[in-house]
């Protein structure tokens, strides 16, 4: 049996296989609210095979979103959406989760195929809010640097958005904490020289994060799992490296409120990083590293395209997860495919069985 296609236990939640559909972001929804073009995407990668499958990064205030396209959960018009893409998800048979995200200095920002350059509020953008008066990229806009209120109000909504995904029906929550969206703005010491107590040294700098988890937590039952995506390094100098990252995971394990570490990297600024090569599993290195050496459970994501080198990470024991996200795309049935090639039972929805797979 492969050991990519045996299921995962993550306190009272068992996702079929090891096989997760990454966050994904889609940036077609008007005013945080979603339509049919999020129903048919997440519908058809759930219908494939895969164990979890995660809605794109879902923001948790209007002034948290990426672009004015992105979705959201900060409100009740928000909520039947939310659940039809839960009961969607579950009826398909994988596991519905939700990503929960802030955009911070990064927001305002325009479509990618748009140029995906910062939107100013002239131009029906709005001011973005930060850790430090940093902009994120020449284009963008100065953030507004968060107030210790302003701090608390942002915790109080990512509360309230998990409080509103509990009752949609979701089964996981994956807090994003990378890509130089806010909390990982909080995290760096590249877009963070707060001289308060949310800044200055790691304990300072990860403040924000371990109060937005406390605050999910009173929201999010003790049996549902809670995952926190982190930037692993921050790929310059002065950034983030892997010992912060392992220091920090440890410190989350030890609170035993997070289950699991989604092990990406970068974006913490547009000019500056510079990744030393691009290839497939260039970040499995990360998610092995938290594992082995903080000894929690770790996801692995970028570059996994094939059946072979992710069923090679999770036998290795240097993922228990593997995160598809590209090829889930270009492909909506990968892990079904990934099934055959490796010689696993597929988990063919039964409307589906006459189909054949190449």
């Amino acid at each position: 049996m492969a050991q990519l296609f045996t299921p995962a236990r993550f306190r009272s939640v068992e996702v079929r296989n090891r096989i997760v559909i990454s966050p994904m972001c889609q940036y077609s929804a008007e005013g945080g609210l979603g339509d049919d073009w999020h129903v048919q995407h997440l519908g058809a990668r759930a219908v494939g095979g895969a164990g979890l499958v995660f809605t794109e990064a879902t923001h948790v205030s209007a002034v948290g979103r990426i672009t004015p396209f992105c979705l959201g959960l900060w409100n009740p018009a928000h909520q039947h959406l939310a659940a039809r893409l839960a009961s969607l998800i579950a009826r398909c048979g994988a596991t519905p989760g939700v990503q929960l995200a802030h955009a911070g200095r990064k927001a305002s920002s325009q479509r990618p195929w748009e140029g995906g350059k910062g939107l100013p509020p002239e131009k029906g953008g709005w001011i973005p809010l930060g850790p430090s008066p940093i902009a994120y990229g020449e284009s963008h806009t100065v953030p507004q640097e968060l107030t210790p209120e302003g701090i608390a109000e942002i915790v109080g909504q990512f509360a309230a958005s998990a409080r509103m995904a509990r009752e949609a029906g979701f089964r996981v929550i994956e807090l994003h904490a990378a890509h130089g969206y806010l909390l990982h703005s909080f995290l760096s010491p590249v877009s963070n020289r707060r001289a308060d107590a949310y800044g200055g040294d790691r304990i300072g700098r990860a403040r924000m994060l371990f109060e937005v988890i406390e605050a999910i937590r009173g929201e999010w039952p003790d049996e549902l799992p809670l995952f926190v995506r982190l930037s692993s390094v921050d790929w310059m100098e002065g950034g983030l490296t892997i010992e912060d990252t392992v220091e920090l995971a440890s410190r989350l394990k030890a609170s035993g409120k997070v289950d699991l570490i989604d092990c990406s990297s970068g974006g913490i600024a547009l000019t500056g990083p510079k990744i030393p090569s691009l290839h497939p599993g260039y970040q499995v290195p990360f998610a092995e590293a938290v594992r082995r050496r903080a000894g929690i459970a770790t996801a692995a994501v970028g570059l996994i395209t094939s059946a072979e080198l992710a069923e090679e990470v999770v036998a290795n024991g240097r993922a228990d997860l593997v995160y598809i996200a590209r090829a889930a795309l270009a492909d909506p049935a990968w892990p079904l495919r990934a099934a055959k090639r490796l010689g696993a039972p597929l988990a063919l929805v039964p409307q589906y069985l006459r189909a054949t797979l190449s």
